[in-house]
């Protein structure tokens, strides 16, 4: 289960678009599942039916990349498809407290559980992946966890959901960037290993006479839109990591967070002076970070250059 910090032949560029679009996307996904929580959908059938409607998505995506006989292969590799379903456990986690969280009013929490994620992303990419942090980078590291603190205790007591979120995702992130499977292949798996289960919950349900599914088109719609809503930015998110350094992806996932947060706020949940003061000391993390990496293109060039074969 190893690989390269980042696959070969990967544009940066590309990458970063990934990246970007990727953390956008899932900055407004709370809006879609408040909606479905608006409809009376459960927390458990919407992480249900996301599992069953993303599979149809990545295999579409699959065919698209024509990478067939790639996810045939991947299948026939035990260990690549062990790791695959850990990762498929880590992201299951991590939906179903995002989604719970989200429909009872906590969605500062989620934001918090993503402003801590980036801090375990630079941390597990120094160690695993030996990347390198400079002392602008722990400056702002230092900076971002003080404002995670003032979040904490602006929260009150221990923050178990956004501790949850945090640890599976950045778990999820450093288990697909050490897979050695490309990122429509290795989703494609995911969502196969996910659906079954999901799909017989989501039968019992409607056996049982619990399904909202056929409540009306627009629960159906909704229901279903989480599919691509989920796959895309997955995939994205799976082809940038493995095209960049986790530091560099840490960073950008402070998008994510700040969305939400903006979100909660707007929605009514508490925006308390301790809570403001973590925000400033966030972004004046992310703001240092930032000019770091604007200082290192030219070394990182030519560091580059020096060590290419």
């Amino acid at each position: 289960m190893s690989a390269p910090s980042s696959a070969p032949g990967g544009d940066p560029r590309l990458a970063l678009t990934a990246g970007v679009a990727c953390y956008f996307v899932w900055g407004f996904v709370p809006v879609v599942f408040q909606i479905l929580g608006g409809l009376g959908v459960p927390p458990g059938e919407i992480l249900a039916h996301r599992m069953v409607w993303a599979l149809p998505v990545a295999l579409g995506l699959v065919l698209a990349a024509r990478q067939g006989p790639q996810a045939a292969a991947v299948w026939r590799n035990a260990r690549v498809v062990g790791w695959l379903a850990v990762s498929s456990a880590l992201i299951s986690v991590n939906w179903l407290v995002f989604i719970w969280a989200v429909n009872h009013g906590r969605i500062l929490d989620t934001s918090l559980g993503y402003y801590i994620n980036p801090l375990v992303l630079m941390a597990l990419g120094a160690w695993l992946f030996h990347e390198r942090l400079d002392r602008i980078s722990y400056l702002a590291m230092a900076l971002a966890a003080a404002g995670v603190a003032a979040q904490a205790v602006a929260i009150g007591g221990l923050p178990l959901v956004s501790i949850t979120l945090a640890l599976s995702f950045a778990g999820y992130g450093v288990v697909r960037k050490k897979v050695e499977v490309e990122a429509q292949t290795g989703l494609l798996v995911e969502c196969t290993l996910l659906a079954p289960p999901a799909l017989g919950f989501v039968v019992w349900l409607q056996s049982t006479g619990q399904a909202h599914f056929q409540d009306s088109p627009a629960t159906a719609g909704w229901l279903m839109f989480c599919g691509p809503m989920t796959a895309l930015p997955l995939t994205l998110f799976a082809w940038a990591a493995r095209r960049m350094p986790l530091s560099a992806m840490a960073f950008m996932q402070f998008m994510t967070p700040t969305i939400t947060f903006a979100l909660g706020v707007w929605q009514g949940e508490p925006f308390t002076p301790a809570r403001a003061v973590s925000f400033a000391l966030i972004w004046t993390g992310a703001a240092v970070f930032l000019f770091g990496a604007w200082r290192r293109p030219r070394s990182v060039r030519l560091a580059t250059q020096l060590e290419a074969p």
